[in-house]
């Protein structure tokens, strides 16, 4: 049962090398630095709201968030 569609499913092998290509293409144009600020420019406010309801739908708190480095975590 050989099928030859052009559907790979999950894990497609042919997306993910065009995305990394891309994504390469894009590292390489030095467009990052200016991408990265444009998103840093957001609406302060709209990000807090946005930041707050993602963790009320957390099912734990990660204490990734507030950790004390200088302690050892065992």
């Amino acid at each position: 049962m050989t099928d030859k569609s052009k559907i790979q499913g999950e894990g497609d092998r042919e997306s993910a090398k065009r995305y990394n290509k891309d994504t390469q293409e894009f590292v390489e144009s030095g467009k990052v630095e200016e991408a990265a600020r444009k998103a840093g420019e957001g609406d302060k406010e709209e990000m807090e709201r946005a930041e707050k309801a993602g963790e009320e739908r957390a099912r734990e708190y990660d204490p990734a968030v507030d950790r004390d480095y200088s302690k050892p975590t065992r």
